[in-house]
């Protein structure tokens, strides 16, 4: 059997672009988001962009290889969605446990609200297979987009597990807390957004219906976002001025493509790739101090809870309960205040990536990216991010130095 990569790479910088968020009067194109956000990364590790080795980013890697004058000795397109980046992060520490590369980028650049200047389509993420079942069998009957093809996933969870409305609506009000404590988060205060500030739980149920049950406050933004982080061998790592965030296990799965074929409306792949990443590492959900879980809606929070193993089944949204995953919380979630307030810009797994380094390298708090409060004394943590209609699934578990 091959030998274990685990710790064997680290993410030792994060960055992201100059601006984001709802770019009204300087929309930007995807490519200018992903180049503002490496040349920031690289120079927050302290290294040339010409000292960058390998290149991963959903369909856009030969592009930006182009665009730097870049000749990559690896290179990933991955593009399964919003896990992306930790799909990519996995195949990064493979790569670079076979001696392939010593110094890589994962970045990621979508103009999810600037888009709309530019005449395309809004959101991220794959674009529709004409080969799917998708068009023929699904489309025809109402579910079109992705808050009515997660509405379904709510509401069987609700009928199956006894789950409620306010259960989902408590993690949209823990996560704007968060929000709360970062600058740059779109709902960080009303001067942030003429809705920003703190919510309750009858603000999230009395929004307007966007797909029953999902209301407004139960989906995620669309976004501006570029970000980056530098992944470097464990022998590079050592060189850098930056702390690194070990990779200590990571997985990858899927469980379907047409949202048709799922088995299970209350179970995601995050199972299978929680539990491949969990014995890379040599260590179970009971190890971990906090997590970053892709939340493009409440419930994809609170199934993958589950499938992680953070919670029973049936029972995710309890991690939520009581202020636990909240500021001061005995086990933070979504510190940077997720893709419900703080971001979203399509695909949302390269924000996870950027926050978990921030927490784990005790950088979290800066005055810009995070104030007195939102750094956390974790040094553990679980990531998840998911793709297409909660189809596809990365997981990481990192560690602090």
């Amino acid at each position: 059997m091959a030998n274990n990569p685990s710790r064997e790479a680290a993410i030792v910088a994060a960055a992201e672009a100059d601006n984001i968020g709802y770019l009204e009067d300087s929309p930007r194109t995807g490519l200018m988001l992903h180049v503002e956000a490496i040349r920031n990364v690289a120079a927050a590790a302290g290294i040339k962009v010409a000292d960058i080795e390998a290149v991963g980013a959903p369909g856009m890697a030969g592009a930006i290889s182009e665009y730097l004058l870049l000749d990559p000795k690896w290179i990933d397109t991955t593009q399964i969605g919003g896990c992306s980046f930790q799909v990519i992060a996995h195949h990064m520490l493979a790569a670079i446990n076979a001696g392939i590369f010593e110094i890589g980028v994962i970045s990621n650049g979508q103009p999810g609200w600037s888009q709309r200047k530019f005449g395309g389509p809004r959101g991220g993420g794959p674009g529709g297979d004409p080969d799917s079942v998708t068009p023929q069998f699904e489309t025809p009957y109402g579910p079109s987009g992705a808050p009515s093809a997660y509405s379904h996933a709510m509401t069987r969870h609700m009928h199956q597990w006894g789950s409620t409305q306010e259960d989902f609506a408590k993690i949209a009000v823990t996560t704007r807390d968060w929000a709360g404590l970062n600058p740059r988060a779109i709902m960080h205060s009303k001067d942030t957004h003429p809705a920003g500030g703190p919510i309750t739980v009858d603000d999230v149920l009395n929004s307007r219906v966007i797909s029953w049950p999902l209301n407004l406050l139960d989906c995620c933004l669309v976004t501006d976002h570029g970000g980056a982080v530098i992944i470097a061998s464990k022998a590079a790592a050592e060189s850098f001025r930056t702390k690194p965030v070990w990779i200590a296990g990571a997985g990858e799965a899927e469980d379907h493509a047409s949202m048709l074929e799922m088995r299970d409306f209350t179970a995601t792949s995050a199972a299978q790739s929680g539990a491949r990443a969990y014995k890379m590492a040599g260590m179970g959900p009971e190890d971990m101090e906090m997590a970053m879980i892709y939340d493009s809606f409440t419930v994809t929070a609170g199934i993958t809870a589950e499938m992680l193993g953070l919670t029973a089944r049936g029972e995710g949204t309890s991690l939520w309960d009581d202020g636990n995953a909240g500021p001061g919380g005995k086990f933070p979630v979504n510190t940077n205040g997720g893709g419900l307030s703080f971001n979203h810009s399509g695909m949302y797994g390269m924000q996870l990536l950027v926050e978990s380094y921030r927490q784990l390298s005790g950088t979290a708090e800066d005055g810009v990216n995070g104030i007195a409060g939102k750094q956390t004394n974790a040094k553990s943590l679980v990531v998840n991010g998911t793709g297409g209609s909660l189809s596809y699934t990365g997981t990481l578990v990192l560690t602090a130095d």
